[in-house]
C-alpha cells in the first residue's frame, strides 16, 4: 500500500512538473486605464490567447501604469523584466523619426489613410524592434486628435503662452510652433494637471477626453482632426522563442484579430465619445479659418523638421504610403 501511494505521488508530481514546464505565464504592461478601448482590446487579446492555447499561454494585463511607468515599458520588455507591453508609438521618437510619422499633421487624416500608413511603415518599425530583441504584435490608432480648451478657439493669438498637455515630443514641437507652452503629462495624470494649474488645455482624442471626464476641466473641444496616432503592442523575442510552434502560431493569429478588432473599436469609440462630450456639456466644433491656417502653418514647420531628421529609409516609407494613397 505504501509503495502504491508513493508511486501515485511520484506520478502526480511528474505530471505537475510536465504542465509547469510547458505552460507560460506572461505579464503585459500598459499605461492606459481599464476604461480605454485599447486596454479592453488587450484584455480580449489575452483571453483569446488563453482559449486558443488551452491555457498553455496566459497573459495578465496590468493597466494604468500600475506595473511599469510608460517610459519604462519598452526597456522592461527588452530586459526581460516583463514579457509584453503597450506604448504610444510616438513616445519612441528619440529612437528614430519613423516612430513619429503618424503625428505629422496632414499626413493621414482618416482611418483608412492611418492604416495604410501603418502598413507602409510596419516593415521598418518591425526591423527596428527586432534589433532590440522585440516583436511588434499589433498597432491600433486612436481617434483623430483635437484641442480641449476652457474657451472657444477663435483667434490664433489664444495659443500664445497657453499651457498645453502634449504627450510626446512631436506634439510638444507642434505646441511650440503655435506659440504655446507644452507640458508632458501622462493620461492618468490629466485630472491632477488641470486641477493644479499645470495645464490649461490639451491635445488628445475624443476618447481620452471622454475617459478622463474632460468636461470637469474645460468647456470646448475643437475637432481639428490633426492626426491619428497609434499605440503599439509588442513582446520579447526571447519570451516568444520559448513557446512551442503551435503556441506561437496561436499567439500571432490572436494578435491579427486584436489589430482588426482594435481599429473597429477605435472608430466606434470616437463616435460614442464625441456624443458623450456633448451630452456632458462640452461644445464640439471644427476650427474656423484663422485657427485652421495657424494649425496648418505649425504642421508644415513640424513636417519640415521631420524631413530634416529622417533618414532615406523613413522618407521612402512615407513616399510609398503617399503613392499608395495618392496623397
Amino acid at each position: 500500500m505504501r509503495k502504491t501511494l508513493t508511486s501515485t505521488l511520484l506520478l502526480a508530481t511528474a505530471c505537475s512538473l510536465t504542465v509547469t514546464a510547458h505552460a507560460a505565464e506572461w505579464t503585459m504592461a500598459t499605461p492606459y486605464g481599464d476604461a480605454s478601448f485599447h486596454t479592453q482590446n488587450n484584455k480580449q487579446f489575452a483571453e483569446d490567447v488563453a482559449e486558443a492555447t488551452d491555457g498553455e499561454l496566459t497573459i495578465t494585463v496590468h493597466s494604468g501604469g500600475a506595473l511599469v511607468s510608460h517610459g519604462e515599458i519598452k526597456p522592461s520588455v527588452r530586459r526581460g523584466t516583463i514579457d509584453a507591453g503597450e506604448v504610444f508609438l510616438s513616445v519612441l521618437s528619440n529612437d528614430d523619426p519613423i516612430f513619429e510619422v503618424d503625428t505629422l499633421p496632414g499626413v493621414a487624416g482618416s482611418y483608412d489613410d492611418a492604416y495604410a500608413l501603418w502598413e507602409a511603415t510596419k516593415p521598418m518599425i518591425t526591423e527596428l524592434f527586432a534589433y532590440e530583441g522585440l516583436i511588434p504584435l499589433y498597432a491600433v490608432a486612436w481617434p483623430a486628435q483635437g484641442i480641449y480648451t476652457a474657451e472657444p478657439l477663435t483667434d490664433p493669438a489664444q495659443f500664445e503662452g497657453l499651457r498645453v498637455r502634449a504627450p510626446n515630443i512631436n506634439t510638444q514641437r507642434f505646441v511650440d510652433n503655435l506659440g504655446g507652452s507644452p507640458t508632458e503629462t501622462e493620461e492618468s495624470d490629466i485630472p491632477t494637471a488641470f486641477s493644479t494649474g499645470r495645464v490649461d488645455a490639451m491635445i488628445t482624442s475624443s476618447s481620452t477626453g471622454n475617459s478622463m471626464a474632460a468636461w470637469d476641466y474645460v468647456n470646448h473641444y475643437t475637432d481639428a482632426n490633426l492626426w491619428l496616432p497609434k499605440n503599439i503592442v509588442f513582446i520579447s523575442q526571447k519570451s516568444f522563442d520559448r513557446l512551442d510552434a503551435e503556441t506561437q502560431e496561436a499567439l500571432m493569429e490572436a494578435a491579427a484579430r486584436a489589430e482588426e478588432r482594435g481599429w473597429e473599436m477605435s472608430r466606434e469609440d470616437n463616435q460614442a465619445s464625441l456624443a458623450a462630450l456633448e451630452e456632458n456639456g462640452l461644445t464640439v466644433s471644427e476650427p474656423n479659418e484663422a485657427i485652421s491656417e495657424a494649425l496648418q502653418t505649425a504642421g508644415d514647420e513640424l513636417f519640415n523638421d521631420w524631413q530634416s531628421r529622417a533618414d532615406d529609409e523613413a522618407k521612402q516609407a512615407l513616399e510609398n504610403y503617399r503613392e499608395q494613397t495618392n496623397r
